[in-house]
Order: C-alpha cells, then sequence, then structure tokens
C-alpha cells in the first residue's frame, strides 16, 4: 500500500511540474529563417477583440518579443502578421502505446476524483508569424505546460517565456524549457532549453 501511495504521489508531481517550472515547445518548421526587417501587427480574432484577458497576454508577448529585436508596428507596414492562440482545459490522463492500431488506443477518461485534492489544467500557446506580403506562414511555435491552476493569466508568462526561449527554434522539433520563478515578482527565468529525446 505503502509503494502505491509513493507512485501516485510521484505521478501527481509529475502533472503539477512540483519539481519545478517546465513547459514542452514543439515547432512546426525548425530552423526557419526568419528573413526582412524584424516587425510585426497582431492578427486579432474577434473573440480577442472582445476578451478582457487578451490585452494582458499581447503586453507580455510584445515585452518579450521585443527583447528578441522585434518592433510592433503599424498594420500595413508591418513585415510579419502574428497569429496568437491560447488555450486552458482540464488535462485527461490517458496511456499511450506504439503498437496500438488507429482508434484502438484512446485516452482514457478522466478519474472518477482528483488526487491530492487538484484537478490538473493543460495550458497552451501558438504563435504563428505569416510574411503580411505573401500570406505564407514561416515560423510557428506551440508550448504548453500543466499546473493545477485554472486561470490562463498565471501560466501566459511561463508559455510566452518558453515559446521565445528560442527565437527561431532550431532541428529537433521538441524541446523541454525548465524556467525558474523570480522571487522580486517579476516573470519566470530560462534555466535550460535542452531537445526531447525520441
Amino acid at each position: 500500500m505503502k509503494a502505491i501511495l509513493i507512485c501516485a504521489a510521484l505521478a501527481a508531481a509529475s502533472l503539477t511540474g512540483c519539481a519545478g517550472l517546465n513547459a514542452d515547445v514543439h515547432t512546426a518548421n525548425p530552423s526557419a529563417v526568419l528573413k526582412g526587417e524584424r516587425t510585426y501587427t497582431i492578427a486579432r480574432m474577434p473573440s480577442q477583440d472582445s476578451s478582457a484577458d487578451h490585452p494582458q497576454f499581447e503586453t507580455m508577448l510584445r515585452d518579450e518579443l521585443a527583447k528578441n529585436g522585434f518592433t510592433d508596428s503599424a498594420a500595413r507596414s508591418a513585415h510579419y502578421l502574428l497569429s496568437i492562440a491560447y488555450d486552458t482545459r482540464p488535462a485527461a490522463i490517458g496511456v499511450g502505446s506504439k503498437d496500438c492500431a488507429p482508434g484502438v488506443c484512446e485516452r482514457s477518461p478522466e478519474p472518477p476524483f482528483a488526487l491530492f485534492g487538484g484537478r490538473a489544467y493543460q495550458h497552451a500557446l501558438t504563435l504563428r508569424f505569416f510574411e503580411q506580403s505573401s500570406g505564407q506562414e514561416v515560423y510557428k511555435v506551440s508550448a504548453a505546460s500543466s499546473d493545477r491552476d485554472p486561470d490562463p493569466l498565471h501560466a501566459m508568462p511561463l508559455l510566452v517565456k518558453s515559446a521565445l526561449a528560442k527565437f527561431p527554434f532550431d532541428a529537433p522539433p521538441d524541446w523541454r524549457v525548465k524556467l525558474r520563478a523570480d522571487q522580486a515578482g517579476g516573470g519566470p527565468a530560462v534555466v535550460s532549453v535542452k531537445p526531447l529525446q525520441p
């Protein structure tokens, strides 16, 4: 019984990231070369125009992009259009296997109880850069993390910092970004950026 409880505690810790802050980053086009001047404008969806949280997301993102030499400029003169998508949802626990036929090994249903008093949430951020002149997508990066806080604003500094920890990320497409909380109350700081092993 003791061994089962220890295993359950370890599983819960890995879900919540108790060992430290981290996020998994995926790029759809690693080693992309962003040519031209580093100016952008944000292309908003109608739901983002009416969202109370979205301006805070954009402020965090603008600050981090400025550290990478990007300037927010007027829509017509910007070299890139930047699309932002983010999402927070309850995380499901599942078991995967490489030998399963498609449709056979699906995610198992959520457990009827919450381990150690809290439900886990999955937070995700995707940034897509399009050349304004051609409309072609030139770079796409996604960051995801899990914790027990359903508030997307709480996760956003970690996701923004992770998605832009390397800019652009080169091959391979999958990375793990480890961060630490700033004790002075600022945003998280990147500790390491390592490729995920296949």
